[in-house]
């Protein structure tokens, strides 16, 4: 149940220190902070295109665009919802696309 904080932003870190030798927990706050790092990266770059676009496409009629841009947003969300499926049900799962990122040994 710690290994539950592993995805859960900054939350990773009660894990990490009240369970340090536990592998399933490890493996867990691993996939929580590269999920975290990128998720962060993701709202920047997504904040970015946002405000380009905005000016540029709500005065035509492409503003369907942003709407795809906003359905995208829910990518990590749906990372966060698997792995948290992954660590209650028991298992080391890797998420798909970033899993085999290392960052936590």
């Amino acid at each position: 149940m710690m290994a539950l904080f592993s995805y859960i932003g900054l939350l990773f870190l009660i894990p990490l220190l009240a369970a340090p030798n536990s592998r399933f927990a490890r493996f867990h706050v691993n996939q929580g902070v590269v999920l975290c790092i990128v998720g962060v990266g993701f709202g920047i770059v997504f904040g970015v295109l946002y405000g380009i676009l905005t000016a540029i496409l709500i005065l035509t009629s492409l503003r369907w665009i942003l709407y795809i841009l906003w359905i995208l947003c829910l990518i990590p969300l749906a990372f966060v919802i698997l792995g948290i499926v992954n660590c209650v049900s028991g298992k080391a799962k890797e998420l798909p696309l970033i899993g085999g990122i290392k960052i936590i040994k």
